[in-house]
């Protein structure tokens, strides 16, 4: 048995059953359950070591061979498997109350594989075809059946298909450096190229364009996962470039560039998002800005704190992007549209899935005692003696992140005052928000409590984490 067979292999295996399955309520189950299951064997059965179960002795190989190439999911790997099909968990449960279970579960177990398949192939060029095929497969997730494809999706394609010929050539480029490291010409060609296929992949400032507009035309919770899925694992993806190469890793001007992008990235995405006039794209913009966060923590010196930041971030992210999808998914089905006109004053309606929305945004803008606080306080700390016009730059962004959500708020609770309350989700949706909403607050107030998860990751990476 080998872990690219199970964390690969046996979703994609889940996802061609769950495609045969109508029933929504049984699709839901079936992908919740699979990756809870893949989480709790990530985190509890180790890697490369026989584990004795009754009478039968278990292995678990790190590394799979197929058509020449090498899948290799090492023992440090457990930790981020383990976050990732967990919060993958939080998604397909919750697709159930969305209704969209039929569609997400298939295919989002397919694009996490397909992602995860990306940082586990070697040799790494490998890793931008899986990326397409991910892109690929993402398609008829956002577009439901009969439905044209809207501007926003084939933005998204082609964005993303226009990344994997610059991180192929970037690839290329990069064993032509490591061979001769004294060709600057060649080596700032390479670097050009890697930035250029990351800022496709990632959707760096000016080319986040395709998330607002997707985020009108397709189901709000489809459209969460996919924030939440793709850039979390390109960044990882990414992150192995830097501790492969350390010229990359050492270049003053590869940090100014870091923390440029992700300064430019908070700062439009925070004013777009005090001047939107819809949930969905306030939720974008939202998830452009923790974008930006994570690109600008790569700048933090020294490396091994800007991964610490970086991997503090994951669950929060997963987390509020789940409950905000989920809420707005709810509101979307009450309303002819999560533009303020059509919403306004369903917090009567809906109070549980209006304050999911409400909360979720405070917590991307890193409001205290809710989850986004404490990665956002350690990057401010790393960022604290580097420039305080950075750090007034950075304050603008988390101003229109605050200002988008008390906008929200106001839009929301803004009915008549005859208007009667009433609870409008149902009780599987109420468990799901209200567990949700709780996490927040407890991963805001304790967030040591996922420490043990967190401390295994930097050893993923042989330079940075150290």
């Amino acid at each position: 048995m080998t872990a690219p067979a199970i964390w690969i292999g046996f979703p994609l295996a889940v996802a061609a059953l769950a495609l045969l399955i109508p029933n929504e309520r049984v699709n839901a189950a079936l992908g919740g359950v699979a990756a809870v299951l893949l989480s709790a064997i990530a985190l509890f059965i180790p890697f490369d070591s026989a584990l004795l179960i009754g009478p039968f002795s278990v292995k678990i190989a790190s590394s799979f061979q197929i058509l020449g190439r090498s899948l290799v999911l090492d023992p440090a790997n457990g930790a981020l498997l383990a976050i990732l099909y967990g919060l993958a968990a939080l998604w397909f449960f919750g697709s159930e109350a969305a209704g969209v279970a039929r569609r997400l579960v298939p295919l989002g177990l397919g694009v996490l594989a397909l992602m995860v398949a990306s940082i586990a192939v070697e040799p790494f060029l490998f890793a931008a075809i899986f990326i397409e095929i991910a892109a690929l497969v993402s398609i008829p997730l956002i577009t439901p059946p009969g439905q044209a494809p809207g501007r926003g999706v084939m933005r998204f394609l082609i964005y993303q298909t226009l990344a994997m010929p610059f991180i192929l050539f970037a690839g290329w480029m990069l064993e032509g450096v490591e061979s001769s490291p004294g060709d600057l010409a060649l080596t700032l060609q390479a670097a050009t190229m890697l930035g250029m296929g990351f800022a496709f992949l990632l959707a760096v400032f000016p080319l986040y364009n395709w998330m607002p507009m997707l985020a009108e035309e397709a189901s709000p919770f489809v459209v969460g996962f996919l924030f939440w899925c793709l850039p979390t694992i390109t960044i990882i993806f990414g992150l192995g470039f830097l501790d492969r190469y350390a010229w990359l890793r050492s270049s003053p001007v590869m940090a100014d560039t870091l923390q440029l992008t992700g300064v430019l990235m908070v700062v439009t995405g925070g004013i777009w998002t005090a001047f939107q006039r819809h949930l969905g794209r306030i939720m974008a913009y939202a998830a452009v800005v923790e974008t930006g966060y994570i690109i600008l923590a790569l700048s933090v010196q020294p490396a091994s704190n800007a991964i610490q930041i970086i991997f503090l971030s994951l669950i929060p992210r997963g987390l509020g992007l789940a409950i905000w999808a989920l809420s707005l998914t709810l509101l979307s089905r009450k309303a002819d549209s999560l533009r303020f006109t059509s919403v306004q004053g369903l917090a009567r309606a809906l109070p549980l899935a209006s304050l999911g929305v409400v909360l979720a945004n405070f917590s991307a803008a890193g409001f205290p005692l809710l989850a986004g606080f404490p990665p956002r306080l350690a990057l401010w700390e790393g960022l604290a003696g580097d420039s305080v016009l950075t750090a007034f730059w950075l304050s603008i962004g988390v101003l229109g992140l605050l200002t988008g959500a008390v906008r929200s708020m106001a839009v929301l609770v803004m009915a008549s005052e005859y208007t009667e309350w009433g609870w409008g989700e149902t009780w599987v949706q109420r468990i799901m928000l209200g567990v949700g909403i709780l996490g927040l607050f407890i991963l805001g107030v304790f967030p040591q409590a996922v420490r043990p998860l967190l401390e295994g990751l930097p050893l993923i990476f042989n330079r940075l984490g150290q």
